[in-house]
């Protein structure tokens, strides 16, 4: 078998291409050529030194791929096209408490080693076949949709509710186009002019910033009543903690949604007065769901413009991302393995 090319971030603002002997396969794992590695913004804020990893690590937290080898297994023959699950349990060695000291999920690409890389062993459980209607651009965002119906399912809106969504950055405009497919009112609130310019050019028409009339405005669209939810995006920048505590409605429901919890210490006053519930929303599940409503449009990628970059091209386009690390929200950076 010939070596692999593997892509590591050494160190802040340092990243190689190696070319490593394949290791065995283990036992009951599949072979998986990797064609397409969708780079976010944790992979870029891992480059540049602003999330604590173990160095070195291998990047790419979202990725699509092909089985590379014949199989006893009928869902994954070769040449099955598989989405690579990035967030799995840490397997129990039995030798010490499950008291969440440490991190209970594995979340490739930032804990452990990620997809920038031509091959990947995994195990079955951490594929999903990707329907051949589906095009592998619009599968990379399964991970987002998923987190988003996770969020939006604590909250069960009715027909006409007015549902705050604090951050306008991929995840949150994706969460309120989910929204909308339900017949719920999206509220988009962000500090970022542009990212709610374009957000209303994907039809979010309630699309409001951060400023001195911001309490009014949700006022004015909700009857007076405030949101009859909110859920807040961890992920987003610049955005004040309490906005979903301020916007939502007494005895509503806040959902904190994201992928890994954050340090960011929350001052709970408000939810406490207002007699809020608060809900956590960062697992993943059922990605043939997720498939569902990329695939009918109920979310719609397309609105988003995806920027291909050839695999050796990626040290190149990372420094370009640490000089401009708040990128344009309407663009989506794909690595092209193939």
């Amino acid at each position: 078998m010939s070596d692999w090319k593997v892509w590591k971030i050494k160190g802040p603002k340092s990243i190689v291409q190696n070319e490593v002997t394949p290791p065995a396969l283990p036992e009951k794992q599949l072979r998986v050529r990797v064609t397409k590695v969708f780079l976010s913004g944790v992979d870029a804020a891992i480059y540049r030194g602003a999330l604590k990893v173990p160095y070195p690590i291998v990047p790419g937290r979202f990725a699509v791929g092909i089985i590379a080898d014949e199989t006893d297994d009928l869902l994954f023959q070769k040449g099955t096209r598989v989405l690579l699950h990035s967030f799995r349990p840490r397997p129990y060695t039995g030798t010490a408490p499950l008291d969440f000291s440490e991190d209970e999920t594995i979340v490739c690409g930032q804990t452990e080693d990620g997809f920038l890389s031509d091959f990947v062993y995994a195990d079955p459980c951490d594929l999903t076949p990707i329907p051949d209607a589906l095009s592998d651009e619009r599968a990379l965002a399964a991970h987002y949709v998923s987190l988003a119906r996770n969020a939006v399912e604590y909250l069960r809106p009715c027909e006409g509710q007015c549902i705050a969504v604090i951050g306008a950055n991929v995840l949150g405009i994706l969460t309120a186009q989910l929204l909308l497919y339900l017949q719920a009112h999206p509220i988009l609130i962000d500090t970022d002019p542009s990212r709610l310019a374009f957000a209303r050019s994907c039809g979010i028409e309630s699309a409001l910033p951060v400023d001195d009339d911001l309490l009014v405005n949700v006022a004015n669209r909700t009857g007076g009543r405030m949101a009859s939810g909110a859920i807040y995006i961890i992920s987003s920048p610049n955005n004040d903690h309490e906005l979903p505590f301020k916007v939502s409605a007494e005895k509503s429901t806040t959902v904190l949604c994201g992928f890994v919890p954050d340090n960011i210490p929350y001052s709970l006053d408000l939810a406490l007065k207002k007699q809020l519930t608060i809900r956590f929303a960062q697992n993943v599940s059922e990605f043939e769901t997720a498939f569902n409503l990329l695939f009918t449009r109920a979310v719609d990628t397309d609105v988003f413009q995806a920027k291909t970059i050839p695999a050796d091209d990626v040290a190149d386009f990372l420094a370009t991302y640490e000089e401009h690390p708040e990128r344009d929200v309407s663009e989506i950076n794909i690595v092209s393995l193939i």
